[in-house]
């Protein structure tokens, strides 16, 4: 991505979601102009698919009211049409797009423009597609297409600029270095067919990317944009409120100057894995405390059968969490720890079907029965699991979702839109990922015939594997090995009792049958219920988005949690218990709408479920059943602690940045325990007491709810009076005062952390003198106006890192900024200095914002704060949140933004001078390999009294 990732985005996207599967077709402009896309009768946007005359296909999408406007080009190139010589290269075109064009030639334009009016941006590469995208406040939509437009019709290329963006490349590659994912993934390259593309590495560096008198780098790069990007290869998304035809006009008099090349995209025919490799295991070397196990079985493309879907009815069966399941059988027995199946990647010419495995330390130690379990359940679903019964079901699940379908972010919807339009036909772009037309089981036994274990790569993903003599990537250096798969170890045991267990799901029970809206207006805000028998309730009726769904909140504070670091990991390993006593039980309720989470945080654990209202109260209660006596078994306790530590061990392999700025928020925050802390309790705490805490966890609570949707008060007081019954009959009532975050002391506080990693993490924080709303306004301000500046000179200037930016870093209401940076070569006291001449020489430039750039950029803040909610879910948040912090006037953003408009020049002008550049109240944290103690730091900083109100 720029700036982030390159990611190898084709996956598993889930049961309702379905798999985006492609059909590459060809559309004269006459047939596109007659298409109109089907919609859910829950959507009131507008939609026109057209086809330009440089055949860039394009879907306008009119969102009449929409406060946020978007656009997403997708190219259908990518890392596979990088050149054998020249790996990385179509990653970095993505980058070097962003960096001027005839029309806009400063190279931090477009950043800034979009930055100033509300907005974000960024791209990734992927295998066969790149993907280009923005969200904007609507009324700039015009501006930032023409910004956009220019990026693939008219690049620069500036040559100095290649040579300064490669090191940028070369810093995404390195910061990656120590990340498992990106390492186990140069490893599934490794064993893959050297004769196919995947075989290559995609992301690019220095080496890859040379650039020298004899092998320029900027000739390469063009003659790669002008043979691999072409107007026909592309298909654009445009999202606003603005009318079809407005939408229309911006989009022709743009982007048809884009040249048709009249190129094809790169057909991938050679197989994914040479002949007689399969079957076979690769053992590859996790730097992290972690134990994965990967069955990958290459099937034939699933590109001509998006409406049927025949490879997510498999993968359904395959990773079902219901009773029974493969995964509740090893779960069951403590080999496993989650499990996944679906599509790995698919190129139109082949694909793959995997089923992932995350495995406790027995589960390693048992792979031969965990892959027993796994055959004899794929021979159960082969013979028995071919039921037109059960695709109605799924079928009527997807209909049901597509029915209620609620808007997603634009920048999302584009993101999505863009990718798929390049593989379905215009009608169905925008119902494709729930379309499931017909029960097809010749299609189910195709791709169950190849789910065999001659046709399987086992991939095993642990810490130092026993390896002999191995193998290392090229560029990441992890250590693999791969070895033909003893086929006859792997087949069916008649002495294996668990076998036995396995069973094919039932009728799902959750499938919603009243479907209807309540009546009655949508409430304005939540209401209190008063002290219902002890319990603080809230509710608010609404059905504003025409969904029958609603969400509850449920919280149990306790002073129990946090009375040291052994209660909060009890607190913790006590939800697990909850959650993986409900799981098999409520899988089929998340397949049919409904969904929930149980997690602890500082004041207590809080239950929340969500989706159709018809069958919540059922599922509630269940959950409610285990937290009032959770089943706690010595199996369950052994596997949930060891996953403990193993997570707060590989807290210290995390990348630089993300352990500077966990380090600042665990020592501000009250109630927040270090990981050296917890990991000392999670070391020593004992099946008995988390029996002793289950039982003394309610004793004490403070309990709060929320009920909000489609759902009758009387239906809430309903479950209020179930809830008390059920888990606060015996508990005494208490109040348990919220956190607050920790005053700095007066001036700079350094504190160096030992990391091993080959790159610096800088974190600095400034933080501000109260919590009040004019306070926050400033710092709010500020951050949005000195992000693009930050990034553009340590970023993009002085080339110090690929992970840089500047953002506001409020916890808990108290405001600061954040300054972080990633880099491979500087040292913390070179990131600092470079920091420093830039918040000085920033002063000056700040100091002469106009009042017309001034206005902008609080309407950008303004804009972003008071988005428009697009899903019931993202106002039963902000709702939950504004109850957790006590202010239930509900009326926060709104204070915020008043605060915003007034904050003058010269208020920020005073911040930036006192707390960034004095640095009156500022933490800086940074990465080095040796440190000397910094106890008595950390001991000043735990001592402080937490920031004061206004």
């Amino acid at each position: 991505m720029h700036p982030g990732i390159h990611g190898f985005a084709q996956g598993f996207l889930g049961l309702k979601q379905g798999f985006l599967l492609a059909l590459v077709l060809a559309f004269s402009s006459v047939t596109l102009a007659s298409q109109s896309p089907l919609k859910s009768p829950n959507d009131d946007n507008l939609y026109r698919y057209v086809q330009l005359d440089n055949q860039l296909r394009v879907l306008l999408i009119s969102a009449p009211g929409s406060d946020k406007a978007a656009a997403s080009m997708n190219v259908a190139v990518g890392s596979g049409d990088d050149p054998a010589n020249r790996e990385g290269l179509s990653h970095f075109l993505e980058h070097m797009l962003f960096l001027g064009t005839e029309k806009y030639p400063d190279p931090g334009e477009y950043q800034q423009f979009i930055k100033s009016h509300g907005g974000s941006h960024n791209a990734f590469t992927a295998f066969q597609d790149t993907n280009y995208f923005f969200d904007v406040q609507a009324e700039h939509l015009d501006d930032a297409l023409d910004r956009f437009a220019e990026q693939f019709s008219a690049p620069l290329f500036t040559p100095e600029l290649v040579d300064r963006e490669r090191r940028a490349v070369h810093s995404e590659f390195s910061a990656k270095q120590k990340d498992d994912s990106r390492r186990f993934y140069s490893v599934k390259k490794a064993v893959s067919n050297p004769d196919h593309a995947f075989h290559q590495f995609a992301v690019g560096n220095l080496t890859t990317l040379e650039n020298t008198d004899k092998r320029p780098l900027r000739p390469d790069l063009i003659d790669f944009w002008k043979t691999h990007y072409s107007s026909n290869l592309m298909t654009l998304a445009v999202y606003g409120p603005q009318s079809l035809d407005q939408l229309e006009a911006m989009v022709r008099s743009r982007f048809d100057r884009i040249e048709n090349r009249n190129l094809n995209a790169k057909v991938h025919d050679e197989p994914l894995f040479s002949p007689d490799t399969l079957p076979a295991r690769v053992h590859a070397d996790a730097l992290k405390d972690i134990r994965n196990l990967t069955l990958t079985f290459p099937i034939p493309s699933q590109e001509d059968h998006y409406r049927d879907k025949p490879a997510n009815y498999v993968a359904s069966l395959l990773g079902h969490e219901g009773p029974g399941s493969l995964f509740d059988v090893l779960k069951k027995a403590g080999l496993v720890e989650s499990l996944s199946a679906g599509s790995g990647m698919d190129t139109g010419q082949e694909a793959t079907l995997e089923l992932n495995m995350a495995l406790t330390p027995e589960g390693l130690e048992k792979q031969e029965t965990i892959l027993e379990l796994t055959f004899a359940y794929i021979d159960e679903v082969r013979e028995e699991g071919i039921s037109r019964t059960r695709f109605e079901e799924m079928k009527q699940l997807a209909q049901i979702d597509f029915r209620f379908r609620e808007k997603s972010q634009p920048v999302q919807e584009v993101m999505h839109l863009s990718r798929q339009m390049r593989h379905v036909a215009p009608e169905d772009v925008l119902q494709a990922p729930w379309m499931m037309e017909s029960y097809v089981p010749d299609k189910y036994r195709r791709i169950l015939d190849r789910l065999t274990p001659d046709n399987v790569l086992v991939s095993v993903l642990e810490t130092e594997p026993n390896l002999e003599g191995p193998n290392l990537t090229q560029w990441y250096d992890a250590a693999w090995k791969l070895k033909p798969l003893a086929i006859r170890d792997i087949r069916q045991r008649d002495d294996n009792p668990m076998v036995s267990r396995l069973a094919l799901p039932l009728d799902n029970p959750f499938i919603p049958e009243e479907l209807d809206m309540i009546d009655g207006a949508t409430m304005e805000q939540p209401v209190s219920m008063g002290k219902v028998s002890g319990m603080e309730v809230w509710y608010a009726r609404d059905t504003r988005f025409e969904t029958p769904k609603a969400n509850v909140y449920l919280s149990l504070r306790t002073p129990a949690t946090r009375a040291s670091a052994r209660s909060n990991v009890l607190s913790s390993l006590l939800v697990d218990a909850i959650n993986t006593n409900v799981n098999a039980w409520a899988y089929p309720a998340q397949l049919a709408g409904l969904d929930y989470s149980i997690y602890p945080h500082l004041r207590g654990i809080t239950v929340r479920v969500g989706g159709y209202s018809d069958k919540l109260h059922t599922l509630m209660t269940r959950i409610l059943t285990q937290v009032a006596d959770p089943t706690l078994t010595d199996q369950r306790f052994r596997i949930a602690r060891r996953n403990m530590i193993d997570g707060l061990l590989n807290k210290a392999k995390e990348r630089p940045v993300q352990q500077t700025s966990e380090r600042i928020q665990s020592l501000l925050i009250e109630g927040a325990w270090s990981t050296e802390e917890r990991l000392k309790a999670a070391r020593e705490v004992t099946l008995d007491e988390l029996k002793s805490f289950a039982e003394a966890f309610l004793a004490q609570v403070d309990p709060v709810m929320l009920a909000h949707g489609n759902m009758t008060q009387a239906s809430a007081l309903n479950l209020t009076n179930r809830i008390h019954a059920m888990v606060l009959d015996d508990s005494d009532l208490t109040t348990v005062e919220r956190s607050r975050v920790r005053a700095l002391p007066e001036g700079e506080t350094v504190l160096p952390l030992e990391v091993d990693h080959p790159d610096t993490g800088y974190t600095l924080y400034v933080q501000g003198d109260n919590t009040g709303f004019k306070e926050r306004a400033v710092f709010r301000l500020l951050g949005q106006i000195i992000s693009s500046p930050f990034y553009e000179e340590l970023r993009t200037n002085r080339q110090l890192g690929y992970i840089v930016y500047a953002t506001p870093f409020e916890m808990l209401e108290t405001p600061a900024l954040g300054f972080v940076v990633q880099s491979p070569e500087a040292s913390g006291d070179q990131i600092n200095q470079a920091v420093r001449e830039f918040s000085t020489t920033f002063k000056d430039t700040l100091s002469n914002l106009s009042e017309q750039d001034l206005a902008r950029e609080k309407q950008a803040v303004i804009s972003q704060l008071m988005e428009q909610d697009r899903q019931l879910g993202e106002i039963s948040e902000r709702y939950w949140r504004e109850i957790d912090r006590g202010a239930t006037d509900f009326n926060s953003r709104e204070k915020l933004a008043k605060a915003i408009q007034r904050v003058s020049r010269k208020a920020l002008v005073n911040t930036l001078q006192k707390q960034v550049i004095d640095r009156k109240q500022a933490l800086r944290v940074f990465t080095a390999a040796e440190v000397k103690n910094n106890d008595s730091v950390i001991e000043q900083l735990l001592q402080r009294s937490a920031v004061p109100d206004a």
